[in-house]
């Protein structure tokens, strides 16, 4: 299991700083839709300039423009990038396409998907990465359940799992052997993240 640091909602120094602080407890630094949308590509090129060996992702949730915001990720230095299970197949196609194409992985993310329908034809899509996902504003009716994984249950996808995850919630989780778990603010707003961090990381790792 892998454990990814989602960083949103920060400033480019609040973002540097704490990746600085818990980066030997993390696999993979997302760069989150917002400090995109703040900072654009160049955050995820100094990010890529200053953890060569880290998985970044970059939290496009791409809806339309595939290949374009594909190539724009990509070329930046991200490993991954994501698109909603939402968007037309033409548009998860064509990131699949450039993803192919750069070597690099596309993560589909399922925020707000209830239908086992949309799941069997992301398959035949060829998709292999999703991301069960709790979306922030939603969080305020409850976060993660383990219930989310009966959505994906018996698919060949490998599954990453985000949405208000923290220490109380995570070892209910892990039993369900998740292969990426997403964290924000159960590190990124605690008052010693480094700590949250290589606790999180050991119980993932046991």
């Amino acid at each position: 299991m892998k454990l990814q640091l989602a960083l949103d909602r920060l400033t480019e120094h609040e973002c540097f700083r704490l990746v600085e602080e818990v980066e030997e407890y993390i696999d993979i630094i997302e760069i989150g839709t917002g400090v995109i949308k703040e900072y654009g590509m160049a955050i995820v090129k100094e990010m890529r300039a200053c953890y060569p060996d880290k998985l970044i992702l970059s939290d496009m949730k791409t809806c339309d423009a595939g290949r374009h915001e594909a190539y724009q990720a990509f070329k930046a230095g991200s490993d991954i990038m994501t698109v909603m299970a939402l968007a037309s197949d033409l548009t998860i196609k064509d990131t699949l396409q450039a993803g192919e194409e750069m070597g690099t992985q596309v993560m589909v993310d399922l925020l707000e998907v209830r239908s086992k329908d949309r799941i069997t034809e992301l398959e035949q899509l060829g998709v292999s990465l999703v991301s069960l996902h709790v979306g922030k504003d939603k969080q305020s009716e409850g976060g993660f359940t383990t219930d989310l994984f009966s959505l994906v249950k018996e698919s060949s996808f490998k599954i990453a799992v985000a949405g208000g995850i923290n220490l109380e919630s995570l070892s209910e989780i892990v039993q369900e052997e998740p292969d990426i778990i997403i964290v924000g603010s159960a590190i990124t707003a605690a008052a010693h993240p480094k700590i949250v961090a290589k606790e999180m990381k050991r119980l993932i790792s046991r």
